[in-house]
């Protein structure tokens, strides 16, 4: 038994869409988590509906070629499913892949929440290989223009992330940073003279965190680095605009949106499987998986508020929240024989925003 109806009328409350497309977008959900599988033939089996297997595909493909999606009020319905108040962490990254002869890249800005990030505001780069500055400066407008810089704590970001023109941008907008920069960037010693800004680094021992006292000039502008040695000729290297104690452990959070890429792909809705390569088509698909995706992390809190699982022997979640709640909300739906009535109206609660 799925009670789709419940889905439907509790995404209406969320969304102010059309009735037939809040419909529709309530049944992919279902099918999606039913088949853990973006590839529309496996979700065109599991829609709701008498239809044959090959009129529902169309019908999927029609929904993506066509329907202008409201992304503004897909983001919208994510920070209020999210339930915190901001300002946020955010994290920037980018997750990529080949179909055939076709590189998909996708750039991605999160809300890092419980040890994940919570998908936002994403761009599917025409090309492969890294973001450019203009794209970086489109998602945070995106961000801005929906919410306000002030809703930002800092920005956390990878090696990939940083550019003299990018660094700039940040900081002429106020955007507070923990950018990992490269070990071979050239910065002023305590003396003036320019040297690799690992040499800064050089007497600290493994993971133990250094702030080094006062700016130092790279590019041309004054920034703040701390840093720890990592070990095998390694090094973590943090710049930000301001001085602050906790810039390496703030960026230690940045691997949040490293777990959403893995829920999004192999260990939840196998993103990878897909063959929707233009665009906008995958922008669309992305928006449905968000909202499944922190539906299924919300039930995973809940569960954990209910149970607390033993640690396993590496002291980690044997399960992570998001797979927790995805296999509980499976379970509801596929289960014919003996329907939890109640249990499907606490996690249908759990999918509203108000």
């Amino acid at each position: 038994m799925r009670d789709i109806r419940s889905v439907e009328q509790t995404l209406s409350q969320n969304l102010s869409w059309h009735r037939a497309r809040i419909k529709f977008v309530a049944a992919f959900i279902v099918a999606l988590v039913t088949v853990k599988n973006v590839n529309l033939m496996e979700i065109a089996c599991a829609l709701d509906g008498k239809a044959k297997q090959s009129s529902q595909y169309k019908k999927l493909q029609r929904f993506f070629r066509f329907f202008e999606l409201p992304y503004a009020d897909v983001a919208q319905c994510i920070v209020k499913l999210l339930g915190v108040a901001g300002p946020w962490q955010l994290t920037l990254d980018r997750t990529n892949w080949e179909f055939g002869r076709t590189d998909l890249n996708i750039l991605m800005l999160g809300i890092v929440h419980q040890g994940i990030a919570y998908p936002l505001i994403w761009l599917v780069l025409p090309k492969a290989g890294n973001s450019h500055t203009e794209e970086r400066i489109a998602v945070m407008e995106i961000f801005i223009d929906l919410f306000g810089k002030e809703q930002i704590a800092h920005l956390l970001a990878d090696r990939e992330f940083v550019g003299k023109d990018w660094l700039k941008w940040l900081r002429n907008n106020e955007i507070d940073f923990r950018l990992r920069v490269r070990e071979n960037f050239r910065v002023a010693n305590g003396r003036g003279q320019l040297v690799s800004v690992w040499r800064l680094f050089r007497s600290t021992r493994v993971n133990q965190p250094l702030v080094i006292e006062g700016a130092r000039r790279m590019w041309g502008d004054e920034w703040y680095f701390s840093g720890c040695y990592l070990g095998s000729g390694q090094y973590l290297i943090i710049v930000s605009p301001t001085p602050t104690d906790s810039a390496v452990s703030d960026y230690a959070r940045r691997w949040e949106i490293e777990t959403l890429f893995a829920a999004l792909k192999t260990r939840g809705f196998c993103l990878e499987q897909t063959h929707l390569t233009d665009g906008e088509r995958l922008s669309r698909l992305l928006a449905l998986m968000a909202i499944t995706f922190c539906w299924c992390h919300k039930i995973g809190e809940w569960l954990h508020q209910q149970k607390v699982l033993k640690l396993n022997n590496l002291g980690r979640r044997p399960q992570s929240l998001f797979r927790r709640g995805f296999d509980h909300l499976r379970r509801l739906i596929v289960n014919f024989s003996r329907f939890d009535v109640t249990e499907w109206l606490n996690v249908i609660k759990l999918l509203s925003c108000t």
